[in-house]
């Protein structure tokens, strides 16, 4: 058990369970675009750690970009997301696969989906690390997801509780009272 300011987190899914799920998402990715060369955006800051091992997975041509939103406080989602760092690269015509840290509500998804529509890319997929479907609205299909998870609050490997825990190579649930 860990202590992040106030709150105490229990074990929950290994660094090898994650590996092992992302190997998997990034061959089915690689089946999908495999005359491609796609354009991987991570959503910072959560999804850092899930990329950077995403790619080190994805042994073929691509390019990676960042965007970055919010729209959590805490250890609830506010459900209005801002972005603060937009896609820079010239993304038009081309394939672009988002890698995202956790679904929840789907109020990001519905923001990158927006910001995605307003450009011409040939297509885009969405892949997320975590899942939890309980809660997700559903609006938009998630193309690949590593882990389905119970919609439980969750740190470690890039996410965080108030910016502690990003570093764990782990992923640990709040423990309930």
């Amino acid at each position: 058990m860990i202590k992040l300011h106030d709150k105490y987190f229990e074990p929950f899914i290994s660094a090898d369970e994650i590996d092992a799920a992302i190997k998997k998402m990034a061959k089915a990715v690689k089946a999908d675009f495999k005359n491609e060369t796609p354009i991987f955006v991570c959503v910072l800051n959560g999804a850092f750690m899930f990329a950077s091992d995403f790619i080190k997975h994805y042994d073929q041509p691509c390019e990676v970009s960042f965007v970055k939103l919010s729209s959590y406080h805490g250890i609830s989602s506010t459900g209005i997301v801002k972005t603060l760092l937009d896609v820079s690269e010239d993304i038009e015509g081309r394939s672009v696969v988002i890698l995202e840290d956790v679904i929840d509500t789907g109020s990001t998804v519905k923001e990158l989906v927006s910001m995605f529509s307003n450009i011409n890319v040939k297509r885009f997929k969405i892949a997320s690390m975590f899942y939890k479907p309980e809660v997700y609205s559903g609006e938009y299909n998630i193309d690949y997801v590593g882990i389905e998870i119970p919609d439980r609050f969750i740190v470690g490997y890039g996410l965080d509780y108030n910016e502690l825990g990003r570093n764990l190579p782990e992923v640990y649930q709040i423990k309930e009272e």
